[in-house]
C-alpha cells in the first residue's frame, strides 16, 4: 500500500463520514472509496458489487471478485433528552446495535445508575450541554420529556447542525403546539418537518416496550439511508 493511501486512511479516520479501503487482491492496488468517488480502472468493473458491500458496511472479499474491502463506519452517537421510564427499553435495543448513548436530563432524580449503568449522563440543561460539547450531522436526538424547557433547547439545536434524526415524543396536539414554537423561535417549515413527530414507525404499540421499539426502528431505517 503506498503512503499517500495510508495518509489518506488517516485523514479519514479522524472524520466522521463512512468510507471504505479496497484493495485488488489480484495486482495489489489499493484506494480510497466514499459515495459519489469515482473508481480507477482497477475496481471499475465491479462498481455495483462495490457499492453494495459499502452500502451494507459489510467487509471481507467481495463474492465473486478478486477484491478485498475495509469498511470504516463511526458508531452513530444518540442523545437522549430525558431520562423517562420508556428511555430504558430505548437503551437496551440500542445496545446491541452498535450506538453510542448520551443522557441528558437535569433532574437527577431520574438518572440513577440503577436504571442506566453504564451509560453516559449529563445531568444539566440541554443548552448548556450543547453550548460545550461538539456535534455534527452523524448524530441523533430524541427528545422524550414533555417539557419545553427541557425539550425544546435540543431540539433547536438538533435542526441547526442538521442531525440526521429527530425524534419527539407526545400526540399530535403536543406536537403542533411544539411545532408553532419553533416557529416562533425562527424556523421555517423544512426544518421543523425534520422532527419525527408523533415519534416512531407506525406499529400499534401502547406499552412502554413497544414505542421504544417504533423509535428504535425508526432511528436505525434512517441510519441506513445515510
Amino acid at each position: 500500500m503506498k503512503i499517500e493511501t495510508l495518509k489518506e486512511i488517516l485523514k479519514n479516520i479522524s472524520s466522521n463520514k463512512q468510507f471504505s479501503v479496497l484493495t485488488n487482491l489480484t495486482n495489489g492496488s489499493s484506494e480510497i472509496f466514499k459515495t459519489g468517488t469515482p473508481l480507477s480502472k482497477n475496481f471499475i468493473n465491479n462498481k455495483d458489487e462495490i457499492e453494495n458491500y459499502y452500502n451494507l458496511k459489510k467487509s471481507g472479499i467481495i463474492d465473486g471478485t478478486e477484491i478485498f474491502i475495509q469498511n470504516y463506519t463511526k458508531p452513530v452517537e444518540v442523545i437522549i433528552v430525558g431520562a423517562v421510564h420508556i428511555a430504558q427499553y430505548i437503551i437496551e435495543f440500542l445496545k446491541n446495535l452498535d450506538f453510542n448513548i448520551t443522557i441528558i436530563d437535569p433532574r437527577e432524580y431520574f438518572t440513577t445508575k440503577q436504571k442506566f449503568e453504564n451509560i453516559k449522563i449529563i445531568n444539566k440543561w440541554p443548552d448548556e450541554v450543547f453550548e460545550n460539547i461538539q456535534t455534527n450531522s452523524n448524530m441523533a436526538l430524541i427528545t422524550l420529556t414533555h417539557d419545553p424547557k427541557i425539550d425544546d433547547p435540543a431540539l433547536k439545536h438538533g435542526i441547526k447542525k442538521k442531525f440526521f434524526y429527530i425524534g419527539a415524543l407526545g400526540s399530535k396536539k403536543t406536537h403542533e403546539k411544539r411545532c408553532k414554537r419553533l416557529k416562533d423561535f425562527g424556523f421555517n417549515d423544512k426544518e421543523i418537518n425534520s422532527i419525527h413527530g408523533p415519534i416512531g414507525i407506525k406499529i400499534g404499540g401502547k406499552s412502554a416496550p413497544e414505542i421504544a421499539l417504533s423509535i428504535v426502528a425508526q432511528l436505525v431505517s434512517e441510519r441506513n439511508n445515510l
